[in-house]
């Protein structure tokens, strides 16, 4: 069997600390050596982008944040699924990761970086979000393990009360916010609902009809 290769590590704000590694094709990026992210499972990955895009209040030349570039897959698929006159914003907090996406991981996900619709901004995404209000026609937050924090204790603050207002204010009427979980959280349902959107709550296999553990998607638009 082929030995883990470590490609690179990083250390979060928080302290955690993220690997990269490798053995044959297989890529895992570990958190503080728990596994948080793997090329072999990346369906519900691009179920995200796909719920959050199919409505949009602007198809023609709509502005999408991305939230978390991870290994590249959530960008791919909101590439895919957007015209050419989209612009797509990815807030990514730890410089490493976008490092990665430009040289080992590139090639798993086709490289989303190189598409010229693509604008990177290094920080924290709530950060991104507290600029113009009613920017963005979608907001992607694949954040972490979801509104249940993983990896960085801070990121929470993306999914109280006051980030989801803060959300609300950075999507245009009828735009749709799309949270990737990797569990059912009825309190953050609930959450968003008080908070003005309708809600609706999808559960997809990590790798679609090919199976894996379920992962959770809450969709919420902002009223038009």
């Amino acid at each position: 069997m082929l030995p883990w290769e470590v490609l690179g590590d990083t250390t979060a704000p928080d302290g955690t600390v993220l690997s990269l590694t490798r053995r044959g094709g297989e890529y895992v990026i570990l958190a503080n050596g728990k596994s948080l992210m793997s090329n072999r499972m990346h369906g519900s990955e691009e179920a995200l982008a796909g719920f959050a895009l199919a409505r949009l209040p602007d198809p023609d030349a709509p502005r999408v944040l991305v939230g978390g570039l991870g290994m590249g897959y959530t960008l791919r698929a909101t590439l895919t699924h957007l015209p050419p006159g989209a612009s797509v914003l990815v807030a990514e907090l730890l410089p490493a990761i976008v490092e990665w996406n430009r040289g080992p991981l590139g090639p798993l996900a086709d490289h989303p970086l190189r598409d010229r619709r693509v604008r990177v901004v290094l920080g924290d995404v709530a950060r991104t979000l507290g600029g113009p209000a009613s920017a963005f026609d979608a907001v992607l937050l694949d954040v972490d393990n979801g509104p249940a924090a993983f990896t960085t204790d801070f990121n929470g603050g993306l999914y109280d009360n006051a980030g989801v207002a803060r959300i609300r204010a950075a999507l245009k009427p009828g735009g749709t916010l799309a949270v990737w979980s990797a569990w059912d959280d009825r309190k953050f349902e609930q959450r968003l609902r008080y908070s003005g959107f309708t809600v609706r709550v999808e559960r997809v296999r990590a790798r679609l009809r090919k199976g894996g553990p379920h992962h959770t998607i809450f969709l919420a638009q902002r009223p038009g």
